[in-house]
């Protein structure tokens, strides 16, 4: 019984990677589509793991519990940063949103009100430079973590074997856990560079639910070099509708640029501005989508601690 419910939650992680690489190389690089599909990766991965512990019946008050614990924090606790910094982006957008709306109605800038909205631009580009920063204390203090959780030695098979197969499936939700964690920070908070996910090693260890290490270092690697290929500029969030949004908002104000050096001009300046308006709507609608799947995360982790209590303390 034990070796076949294993075994099964292998296969759903194989198969559960697999669908993020195909997703990964179909849509945008770092899109929201790929990101909320990540999370409910995570949460199905997450939530399949609580379901095998019942199923294996492991001893009440064993230390399988306690690590079983200590993962589920991890994962709560990663979330959070996730969260900091993704609510990060909602004045980003708010401020965005408004810049536009004060530009409609009018046809003809002077150069006094060109300036004016180029301030309010600045301040607005100068909050997101904050905002990195901040997002950059962040990684700092997960991505070393992290990346040790990606790239464990699990050559010891009678390790694994413990607590009925267990042991070998939470060191399995750990590694891929911790990589589909990388990815959404990397995404929404902060990325230096595709060195994170330069963890390789699993090819020499292949000897315990093998499957899903393939599905993980081929995504990882593929997630590695789409970074290498979309950083040529600078560091910092690489999400699509993010930059997306950066790009629509400089555009509009190089344009009011260009007005500020004339007296007074009629500018068509609307479709620039109807731009902004759209990316950030899409930017915005991403972050909402993102929020309410993590606040399910969270509600999920809490459930799924407080059903094995309820197990353990009832046996």
């Amino acid at each position: 019984m034990g070796s076949s419910c294993t075994n099964a939650f292998y296969n759903f992680l194989t198969q559960g990677l697999n669908d993020l690489h195909q997703s990964f190389i179909s849509h945008n690089f770092m899109s929201f589509q790929f990101l909320s599909q990540v999370i409910s990766s995570l949460q199905s991965f997450h939530s399949q793991l609580t379901i095998l512990v019942r199923k294996l019946r492991l001893p009440v008050g064993g230390k399988w519990l306690d690590e079983y614990m200590d993962e589920s924090t991890r994962l709560w606790d990663a979330c959070h940063v996730l969260k900091s910094a993704i609510s990060g982006m909602e004045n980003y957008y708010s401020s965005a949103i408004n810049i536009a709306s004060s530009l409609d109605g009018y046809h003809y800038y002077t150069p006094e009100i060109s300036r004016q909205v180029i301030r309010t631009i600045n301040v607005c580009q100068r909050e997101i430079l904050g905002l990195e920063e901040e997002n950059k204390s962040l990684m700092e203090t997960m991505i070393q973590p992290l990346s040790q959780c990606m790239s464990q030695n699990i050559s010891m098979e009678s390790k694994l074997n413990g607590f009925n197969g267990f042991r070998g499936v939470l060191y399995a939700m750990r590694s891929v856990g911790s990589l589909l964690l990388m990815i959404l920070l990397c995404g929404v908070a902060y990325c230096w560079s595709s060195s994170c996910f330069h963890q390789g090693g699993y090819e020499g260890h292949m000897v315990y639910g093998s499957g899903f290490m393939v599905s993980m270092a081929m995504l990882q690697q593929k997630v590695a070099e789409e970074i290498d290929r979309n950083m040529e500029v600078q560091p910092g969030i690489l999400l699509f509708e993010f930059q997306q949004a950066k790009i629509a908002m400089e555009e509009l104000k190089v344009e009011l640029e260009r007005i500020a050096g004339y007296e007074e001009t009629e500018a068509e300046i609307q479709e620039k501005v109807d731009n902004v308006k759209s990316c950030f709507g899409l930017l915005r609608c991403g972050i909402e989508t993102i929020t309410g799947q993590l606040d399910d995360f969270f509600d999920e982790i809490v459930e799924g601690r407080k059903k094995l209590l309820d197990m353990c303390s009832h046996r």
